[in-house]
């Protein structure tokens, strides 16, 4: 699939999710993490997702959710300009060095990252805001389980396999199903909320309207912010 434009999925009915809490205990735990530049990566962490609240989905938007999710095209990314593989490749090798804390294993540490830009890009959805989502919610573990039964990088509620999946929640270990799900998932939030990241967000760790999770989020897209700087050809 060609990264050149961001697919998008159909807005669905607007509806409003019970909040559920965020502890004070973990957010506080969270944020002074973020604050900690030289130790967030290499500190043990724990999965802060919510879980998303089940509700009910128009049969359009569970359509266009279930067709978003079975597209199987592998996570190659495509490029109609050698700039734009430039700049793919030097974003790369920028998170990757960041990340190395987290995963050591080069060839690990670069299937991830292509998998997370090919699910973003194709989600339409900013990768610096989905890599802040993944450190806060799962700390770049595989295979996190929260208190509530979210798995995985993204941390997705099982109850998505059987609305828009296979009905298989084993597979949510599987990475790039994993960051599918949740860029997906996030993407119909935030059609949902017109937009609102802030509000998204809440919705997608079931906090709906409270800020702790956002702004944890919001804080840790700071540290995987790319500013692309190419070199000058030589004269």
């Amino acid at each position: 699939m060609s990264m050149s434009g961001a697919s998008s999925i159909a807005p669905s009915a607007a509806a409003s999710g019970s909040p559920a809490g965020l502890s004070r205990r973990g957010c506080l735990v969270s944020l002074a993490s973020l604050a900690a530049p030289a130790a967030w990566l290499g500190a043990p962490q724990v999965a802060y997702a919510g879980g998303q609240l089940e509700e009910p989905l128009m049969d359009s938007v569970r359509t266009a959710l279930s067709s978003a999710i079975a597209d199987q095209a592998p996570p190659e990314p495509e490029f109609f300009t050698t700039e734009a593989r430039l700049h793919y490749l030097r974003w790369l090798g920028t998170q990757s060095d960041r990340l190395r804390p987290r995963k050591p294993d080069l060839e690990v540490r670069r299937d991830f990252l292509q998998t997370v830009w090919y699910e973003s890009k194709r989600a339409g959805l900013d990768v610096s805001l989905v890599l802040g989502l993944i450190q806060v919610e799962s700390g770049f573990r595989k295979f996190a389980v929260s208190s509530v039964g979210a798995r995985g990088y993204m941390q997705v509620m099982p109850f998505w396999t059987r609305v828009i999946g296979d009905g298989d929640p084993g597979k949510l270990f599987h990475m790039q199903t994993n960051l599918r799900f949740g860029c997906v998932i996030l993407r119909h939030y935030i059609d949902r909320e017109q937009g609102d990241l802030f509000m998204a967000l809440g919705r997608y760790n079931g906090s709906r309207g409270r800020s702790p999770y956002p702004d944890a989020v919001f804080g840790a897209q700071r540290k995987w912010l790319f500013a692309d700087r190419p070199q000058s050809p030589a004269a």
